[in-house]
C-alpha cells in the first residue's frame, strides 16, 4: 500500500471514531433521558450545546493547524474529546451533561479541518475528492456502527458503559498517531521517491507562502467563500437531523419498536457512506471531463435537490418502512455533498485549507445548532413531521447555492 493511502486509512479510522463518539449520545437518548429525567426541550439543548461549542472553536483550531501542522493539533483534539467522552458516562443531571457536551464540542472542533490540512499535504489535487470521500464515508460507517455498539453495551451493562469504551479507543489511536505519522511526505522514512515526487509535483501551483502572507480575516473578502458557507449552512441542517434527532424521531415520532431500531437507525448511514464515496469519485471524474468549476458543482447540486424532496416525502407518509427508505435515500443523495465541499475548501487555497474548511464548517454548525434546538421546540408543539419538512425545504435551497460556488476562484 502506498504511503499516502496508509495515511488515508489511519485518518479514516479516526473519522469512524469521531462519529461513534458523536452519535453515541443520540443512540442512547431514551435511556439517558429516562435516567436523568430530561424533557424533550432539555434534550434539544444538550444536543445543540455540542454543536455551538464545536462551531465556535472550528475556525481557531483550523487556523492553528495551518500554523502548527495538522499532526500536533489532531493529538490535542482527539485526547480532549476522548476524555470528555469518558466523562459523559459520569453525568448525573441536566446541567452536568450540558457542560460536558459543551466541553466535548470544544475538544472535537478542528478534527476535520486538520484532517484536510494533512490531506492537502499528502494528496494531489485530482485525488482530493476521492480522499475526502473515503474520510466522510468512514464517518458514516462509524455512525452506522454506533447502534450496534451502544445498544448492546447498554443492554449488557448500562447507558454509561459505551462512553467509557469509546473514549478509551480514541486514546489508543492518539498513541499510535504520535509515533507513526509525519507532517510532510518528505519527512517520512518509508515512502519511495517516485510517490514522493508525484505528491510534491501535483499538490497545487500556489507558492509555499501564499497562505501565510495575508491576514486571517482576508479570506472573508471572498464572495465565493460566503456562498460556500451558506451552502454548508443548509447542508448541515439536513445532515445534523440524522446525527441528533433521527434516533428520537424513530422512537417517539414514528413509534418504531425497539427490536427494529438498530437496522432502522443504521440504514441511512450505510447509504450515506456509499453517497460519500460515490460523490467524491464522481466529482473527480467530472472535473476531468467538465473542468473543476462544473465538476465540483454539478454532483452536490443534484444530490441536495433530490435529498430535500426525500425528507419532505418521508415526513408526509404514514408507512414507517417507506419513510425509513426515503430518509436513507435522502441521506445518500445529501452526502454526495460532504467530500465535494471539503475538496473545494482545499482547492480554494491549500495553505489556508484549515481556516477555510473551518469557516465552512462553522457556518454549517451554526445552522445545525439552530435547527437542533428549534427541532425540540417544534416537535414538542407540532409533532415531528413539520420540522422535518422545513429541513427538507432548506436542503433544497442549499442545492441552488452550488450555482454560485466556483472551485477555480482562489481565496
Amino acid at each position: 500500500m502506498k504511503k499516502r493511502h496508509q495515511v488515508l486509512l489511519v485518518l479514516s479510522i479516526l473519522s469512524m471514531i469521531t462519529f461513534l463518539d458523536r452519535i453515541a449520545l443520540s443512540s442512547a437518548s431514551e435511556s439517558v433521558m429516562s435516567d436523568l429525567h430530561l424533557s424533550t426541550i432539555q434534550w434539544g439543548w444538550i444536543l445543540g450545546m455540542f454543536t455551538i461549542a464545536y462551531g465556535l472553536f472550528e475556525v481557531p483550531t483550523g487556523w492553528l493547524g495551518d500554523k502548527l501542522g495538522g499532526k500536533k493539533i489532531l493529538i490535542r483534539v482527539v485526547l480532549w474529546w476522548s476524555f470528555f467522552t469518558i466523562l459523559t458516562g459520569f453525568s448525573t443531571g441536566f446541567v452536568m451533561l450540558l457542560v460536558i457536551r459543551f466541553l466535548f464540542g470544544i475538544g472535537e472542533a478542528g478534527a476535520y479541518p486538520n484532517t484536510s490540512i494533512i490531506l492537502s499535504k499528502w494528496f494531489p489535487v485530482i485525488e482530493r475528492g476521492r480522499a475526502q470521500a473515503i474520510i466522510w464515508g468512514a464517518s458514516r460507517i462509524g455512525a452506522a456502527l454506533t447502534p450496534f455498539v451502544v445498544l448492546p453495551l447498554q443492554q449488557l451493562y448500562n447507558w454509561r458503559m459505551p462512553f467509557y469504551v469509546l473514549g478509551t479507543v480514541g486514546i489508543i489511536w492518539v498513541i499510535f498517531w504520535i509515533y507513526w505519522h509525519k507532517e510532510e511526505p518528505s519527512d517520512a522514512t518509508n515512502i519511495n521517491q517516485e510517490e514522493l515526487d508525484y505528491i510534491l509535483k501535483n499538490r497545487d501551483n500556489q507558492s509555499a507562502h501564499s497562505g501565510l502572507k495575508d491576514s486571517f480575516w482576508s479570506i472573508f473578502k471572498s464572495v465565493n467563500l460566503w456562498y460556500l458557507m451558506a451552502m454548508y449552512f443548509c447542508y448541515a441542517i439536513g445532515t445534523y437531523f440524522f446525527q441528533s434527532w433521527f434516533h428520537t424521531y424513530l422512537q417517539k415520532g414514528r413509534q418504531i419498536p425497539k427490536e427494529q431500531l438498530i437496522w432502522a437507525s443504521s440504514l441511512p448511514y450505510i447509504l450515506a457512506a456509499l453517497g460519500c464515496l460515490f460523490g467524491g469519485w464522481l466529482s473527480d471524474k467530472a472535473c476531468l471531463k467538465y473542468g473543476k468549476k462544473w465538476g465540483r458543482r454539478i454532483v452536490p447540486l443534484i444530490g441536495l435537490f433530490i435529498a430535500g424532496f426525500c425528507l419532505i416525502g418521508a415526513a408526509s407518509v404514514h408507512n414507517n418502512l417507506i419513510a425509513i427508505v426515503a430518509l436513507a435515500i435522502g441521506m445518500f443523495c445529501m452526502d454526495v455533498t460532504a467530500p465535494v465541499a471539503w475538496a473545494v475548501s482545499m482547492d480554494l487555497n491549500r495553505h489556508k485549507s484549515g481556516v477555510i474548511s473551518g469557516s465552512m464548517n462553522t457556518a454549517g454548525l451554526t445552522g445545525a445548532y439552530l435547527s437542533t434546538v428549534l427541532f425540540g421546540y417544534l416537535a414538542n408543539s407540532y409533532g415531528y413531521a413539520l420540522p422535518l419538512i422545513l429541513i427538507g425545504i432548506i436542503v433544497i435551497g442549499g442545492a441552488f447555492l452550488w450555482l454560485k460556488i466556483d472551485a477555480t476562484e482562489a481565496v
